[in-house]
């Protein structure tokens, strides 16, 4: 049998004074935690299965049994916690990524509880209005650096397609598959109501969603799904996904159990295969390959909808610092993706275990 890193993170305590072996606990476990030993007659259970349930310390009819988080420690380390050594653990022994079914379970700061609003200039009136003009109204797009005119001395007021929020917040990509039908909705129509602008992520528009496409910001990453003529014309902007904060140095990564039904449809691609998407987007290798995709798209586009470049933080290539002169004078806004784990956790919607995974260190095989 191979080697077991990983010590049971629950252990299960047995009061023998109480426990009458009615076996109750052991039918009820989905885990098989609980087992009758024939020669002593007594209940035993298997910690390492154990994932705290709680189900047979609810139907213990003596009250025999209890769940403790076991004590079980690590040499204390300041870059390298116990959690992360248990995570770097689970993934080389399973070659995958952790995923967490219903959120993250680590906490993540709400940036919303911490907004200071100031409102010393919008308790009294403007002292001149035509000067002071009060509004939440952003345009986001390439601006000209000078003012100029025309030929005919009349100011010149023609500019690149522009993107215009009625307030100055837009939502983050999140795809369809990583988030729900519902979820996806309920983003489109929000932003909608609101006069901002949601973006699809890298898993294609579902076609319901096209009536919200003056609102929608799509997104073309390396992986390319759900990519096509209409996905791009349905949009009031194109993302190109070069580098992704929520999971750095790897990217985008749906496992093939979510890719069912629409999602398949709309990602255009099989059932059950998984949609791996890196975060270095490998179309782009320089300058030259980054502005050749603007231009392409551009044209996709009929110059219609402004392109946005997408950057990260921390990825292996291209980094921001170096993308960023290369993304400049082709696409209008540069979206700066994730930040210090440290510091602020990035998230994503395909939502690994742990919001600080990093990709396993290269010396640990997978």
């Amino acid at each position: 049998m191979p080697i077991e890193y990983i010590y049971p993170e629950f252990e299960v305590v047995r009061n023998f004074d109480r426990c009458i072996a009615c076996r109750v606990c052991e039918r009820q476990c989905a885990n098989e935690v609980h087992a009758l030993d024939e020669e002593t007659g007594l209940m035993k259970a298997d910690d390492s299965k154990c994932v705290c349930c709680h189900r047979c310390v609810s139907l213990c009819p003596t009250r025999a049994l209890k769940i403790v988080k076991t004590d079980h420690t690590f040499r204390p380390n300041a870059n390298w916690s116990g959690q992360t050594i248990q995570e770097l653990y689970r993934q080389a022994d399973s070659g995958g990524v952790l995923l967490s079914s219903m959120g993250n379970p680590k906490e993540l700061p709400v940036y919303w509880d911490r907004i200071l609003l100031n409102a010393s200039q919008v308790t009294n009136p403007s002292i001149d209005p035509l000067r002071e003009p009060m509004e939440t109204r952003v345009f986001l797009g390439k601006k000209p650096d000078r003012v100029t005119f025309d030929k005919d001395g009349k100011l010149n007021t023609q500019l690149s397609p522009q993107l215009a929020l009625k307030v100055p917040v837009m939502f983050s990509a999140m795809s369809y598959g990583s988030i729900s039908y519902n979820a996806h909705a309920s983003l489109a129509r929000a932003a909608e109501e609101l006069g901002t602008f949601y973006n699809t992520g890298e898993g294609g528009l579902h076609e319901d969603f096209y009536k919200y496409g003056k609102n929608t910001i799509v997104q073309v990453a390396s992986g390319r799904f759900g990519v096509h003529p209409e996905y791009l014309e349905a949009s009031a902007a194109v993302e190109i996904k070069m580098g992704q904060g929520a999971k750095p140095g790897i990217g985008g990564h749906l496992p093939g159990s979510k890719i069912v039904g629409d999602i398949s449809r709309t990602r255009m691609i099989p059932e059950g295969s998984d949609a791996i998407s890196p975060a270095p987007h490998h179309d782009i290798y320089s300058i030259e390959d980054l502005r050749q995709l603007v231009y392409s798209l551009k044209e996709a586009t009929a110059y219609k909808n402004p392109s946005l470049s997408k950057l990260q933080r921390f990825t292996t290539w291209p980094p921001s610092p170096r993308a960023s002169p290369a993304a400049a004078p082709t696409s209008s806004p540069l979206t700066d993706s994730g930040a210090a784990p440290a510091q602020h956790p990035p998230g994503s919607g395909t939502m690994w275990g742990s919001p600080s995974n990093w990709p396993l260190p290269r010396w640990i095989p997978a």
